[in-house]
C-alpha cells in the first residue's frame, strides 16, 4: 500500500513539474499574422475596374513581382519608389486603387499616396487574395 502512495506521488510530482516547465516555454510555431483590412475587399475593387476603366490599378511590388504575374491593366510602381519629386504618370485626382503581394506594402503605398496629395486612393490588399484573373503580359 505504501509501494502505491508513493508511485502516485511520484507521478503526480512529474506531471506537475512538466506541466510548469511546457508553461514557460515558447511555442513551437510562429504567430499567426493578423489578416490586415484593406479598404476595399476583391469584389468591391473588380466592380469599380468594371464601372471606370479610366482608374489607375497600382501594383506596388517589384517590376520581378509584377512580371511573375499582376492584375490586368495595372502598373508597376515598386513602393519604395513614392516620393514628393517623383513625376507620377497620373493626376492628383485619379481613382487609384494599389494592391501588392500580401497586402503591408499597399498599405503603406496608400498612405503614402494620400500624404502626398491624391484623394482618391483605395488599398485593394494582395494580390494572393485576388480571386480574378491574372497575366503575365
Amino acid at each position: 500500500m505504501q509501494q502505491l502512495f508513493l508511485l502516485a506521488a511520484v507521478i503526480c510530482f512529474g506531471m506537475a513539474a512538466i506541466k510548469f516547465c511546457t508553461a514557460r516555454m515558447k511555442p513551437n510555431t510562429a504567430p499567426a499574422r493578423p489578416k490586415r483590412s484593406a479598404d476595399l475587399t476583391a469584389e468591391e475593387a473588380k466592380a469599380r475596374m468594371d464601372e471606370n476603366p479610366a482608374l489607375v490599378l497600382l501594383d506596388v511590388r517589384t517590376q520581378g513581382e509584377f512580371d511573375a504575374g499582376h492584375i490586368p491593366g495595372a502598373v508597376c510602381l515598386p513602393v519604395e519608389m513614392l516620393a514628393a519629386d517623383m513625376p507620377f504618370p497620373f493626376g492628383k485626382d485619379a481613382e487609384i486603387l494599389v494592391y501588392c503581394q500580401t497586402g503591408r506594402r499597399s498599405a503603406d503605398a496608400a498612405a503614402k499616396l494620400r500624404k502626398l496629395g491624391f484623394a482618391d486612393v483605395s488599398d485593394i490588399g494582395g494580390i494572393v487574395d485576388w480571386p480574378y484573373e491574372t497575366t503575365t503580359d
